[in-house]
């Protein structure tokens, strides 16, 4: 059992990876997390750093979520095979909040946007089609990232459960929580948009208030 637990540790490791402040910091001479909203998400750092680098954020932190739960197979033995899908959601939330609260960064990253989406595709690739799809409308409609994301989170357990039709306890117990994480990590952006007060992405600036 002693790798389960390792496995729980590479996985918050590797969540803990924010590229988003690394970028700044070595490309830019500036931390991110200093700026617009003051968090190491792909919005914030689209704002103050520019598309470019957001777009790498966004693939970066994506890319560890997947690969955070794609390693399970490194730690699973077949006295532990049986409990993979458990694994693999405790592998999910030790990624995610390992970019919440990184390690390396002094426990202050982003909202975990980018690195769900990673998760999503890694255990959910079906429902991960449509949650995008969702996020894309929703943004190009109203060009607010922190609605697209709490729409396409919120919406994200109602498709997992009753149009993909997922039956395993656990999967569905993880996409309920998906979508109540992300809503309680963008309380303040919710807040903002009940007065209208909060900003749109605008690919023309580099500073907002604002975002993931």
């Amino acid at each position: 059992m002693y790798l389960l637990g390792l496995g729980l540790i590479v996985a918050y490791l590797i969540g803990s990876v924010s590229s988003s402040v690394w970028i700044g910091r070595i490309f830019y001479h500036k931390d991110v997390r200093q700026y617009g909203s003051h968090n190491a998400g792909t919005t914030n750092t689209i704002r103050t750093l520019g598309l470019a680098p957001g777009i790498v954020v966004l693939v970066v932190d994506a890319f560890k979520g997947w690969l955070a739960v794609r390693l399970d197979f490194l730690f699973l033995t077949e006295a532990t095979l049986h409990l993979r899908v458990y694994f693999d959601v405790a592998l999910a939330v030790a990624a995610v909040l390992g970019h919440v609260f990184p390690v390396y960064t002094g426990f202050k990253g982003g909202k975990g946007v980018a690195t769900l989406m990673g998760v999503v595709l890694a255990v959910y690739p079906e429902a991960f089609v449509a949650s995008v799809l969702i996020f894309t409308l929703v943004f190009v409609l109203t060009r607010y990232v922190s609605l697209a994301s709490i729409l396409a989170a919120t919406a994200f357990p109602f498709l997992e459960i009753f149009l993909f039709r997922q039956t395993e306890p656990a999967l569905r117990f993880f996409s309920v929580f998906i979508g109540l994480f992300i809503v309680i990590t963008h309380r303040k952006n919710i807040g903002r948009l009940l007065h209208g007060k909060e900003s749109k992405l605008s690919f023309n600036k580099k500073k907002g208030e604002s975002g993931e």
